[in-house]
């Protein structure tokens, strides 16, 4: 295999790989969202540091029917790490696009089914077809055979699986929409001094809390978790997961990151962010239990209660922000 292994970085291997810390199993959410977690492994992996690019999260918001989900900026990671994303016009199969870019230690990231993925075993794989995000990093096409980012870490895949993922056995199907793809440019990487990446942060999370939501998101969240109880109640355990999914994991886990970015903003002469990074902790504890909670709650057809843990949310976000406001450098008079 290592005579027609392509590698866009070397030496990667799923039985060796060691992950970030904020995919450890001690992290409230494990796992992010699959956009944002191909993000932190591939930036931890380049040797850089992950933290420095959460300034986004604080943005997070209450849309209608589901939380914002959150990704990282692509001019940021440009001007943090030096990365450069654009998208990928898929016009051809999507391996001789893999074969080309990673050939040119360019990574791939791109929308899959989740069907074909092993690392999902117990979730999707080989059990419910679903969009998610990957990205490939290594790649043998003889042995049908690729490495990619996905969730909490680095995996493998071959096999029926890399013909499936490839569609390599598809016949012509004029209604086939090509994946959306990117590619990844890491010709220009920079690994800043720790005081000028915290200094960049920083001046994101300016520029990130200035779009904060003008109105408290968990109060609004809580009038329509209200409004679509009783439909929630009557709901499959499945399709509450689909929900809780695109509401309760998104923004917990969008707090979880935004406490961390905080506590590593603390730790690097932002002491004063401390405060209002316990505050989002309390943001993210508190839709850990409602996830729980309404599961629990879907099973036995009893009606969710969640009045409590929304009101915790909702003082949790006001207190945040507001220490996060008093935290800040006051803006420059204008010239």
């Amino acid at each position: 295999m290592a005579l027609t292994r392509i590698e866009a970085w070397p030496s990667l291997r799923a039985d060796t790989y060691k992950r970030h810390a904020l995919h450890e199993h001690d992290c409230l959410w494990p796992e992010k969202n699959c956009y944002t977690d191909v993000w932190i492994e591939l930036v931890h992996t380049l040797g850089c540091e992950p933290m420095a690019m959460f300034a986004f999260t604080h943005t997070a918001d209450f849309e209608g029917d589901q939380w914002t989900f959150f990704k990282p900026v692509h001019t940021e990671l440009r001007d943090l790490y030096g990365i450069d994303v654009q998208e990928l016009t898929v016009w051809r199969p999507l391996l001789e696009h893999a074969q080309e870019y990673l050939s040119a230690s360019k990574f791939i990231c791109c929308e899959v089914d989740a069907f074909y993925l092993p690392d999902t075993a117990g979730t999707d794989y080989r059990s419910q077809h679903s969009k998610t995000t990957i990205l490939m990093a290594s790649l043998d096409a003889p042995a049908r055979h690729l490495g990619y980012f996905h969730n909490a870490g680095y995996f493998e895949l071959s096999g029926d699986d890399f013909t499936h993922l490839f569609r390599l056995m598809e016949t012509s199907d004029e209604s086939y929409l090509p994946p959306y793809a990117e590619f990844v440019r890491i010709d220009r990487l920079v690994r800043q001094m720790p005081s000028e990446l915290a200094k960049r942060s920083f001046e994101m999370l300016q520029r990130h809390f200035k779009n904060r939501p003008r109105t408290n998101p968990f109060t609004r969240f809580g009038q329509r978790l209200l409004h679509d109880r009783e439909t929630l109640q009557s709901s499959s355990l499945s399709q509450y997961h689909a929900w809780a999914f695109a509401s309760i994991r998104q923004a917990g886990a969008a707090f979880e990151l935004a406490a961390a970015h905080l506590r590593w903003l603390g730790e690097r002469g932002q002491p004063e962010l401390n405060d209002a990074a316990e505050c989002f902790d309390r943001i993210s504890v508190a839709n850990k239990t409602l996830i729980l909670k309404g599961a629990r709650a879907v099973h036995s057809g009893r009606p969710l209660d969640a009045a409590e843990l929304i009101d915790v949310m909702a003082q949790a976000w006001e207190s945040g922000m507001l220490r996060v406001q008093q935290s800040l450098s006051p803006e420059p008079a204008l010239a």
